[in-house]
């Protein structure tokens, strides 16, 4: 897959969520490019891109996470972008995930069969 797909899912190879929106994407034909972003760690500018249109870093910082858990007090109230960017740097498990972004830019995290549906206009 190149990586001019219209839909770009970045994730975990590992995430069980992960692998069942990349399954869902394959069985309904939709073509579309993974991004591991433990491997390929996305720049400042991108995760502030998300955290933006997703309505603030609390969308895309997922707090339930073991992760987020073992992080020292002090590490777990940002207070800018910058400190947000260095986080999610050192830690990208802390993504919520998927992150979808569609060709039109559009940002979405999670996957569910309905909300997927919705997004692609799939009526099965």
């Amino acid at each position: 897959m190149s990586d001019t797909a219209p839909v770009r899912l970045y994730g975990l190879p590992t995430c069980d969520t992960c692998r069942k929106a990349r399954n869902w994407l394959e069985r309904f034909g939709i073509p579309h490019v993974f991004i591991d972003y433990r491997a390929e760690r996305q720049p400042p500018e991108v995760l502030k891109a998300w955290a933006a249109q997703l309505g603030g870093w609390e969308k895309l910082v997922n707090k339930a996470s073991t992760t987020w858990r073992q992080l020292p007090e002090a590490r777990k109230a940002p207070g800018s972008d910058p400190e947000w960017t260095l986080l999610l740097k050192e830690h990208p498990a802390l993504i919520k995930r998927p992150v979808l972004v569609t060709a039109d830019g559009v940002v979405s995290v999670g996957f569910t069969d309905n909300a997927f549906k919705a997004r692609f206009g799939v009526k099965k």
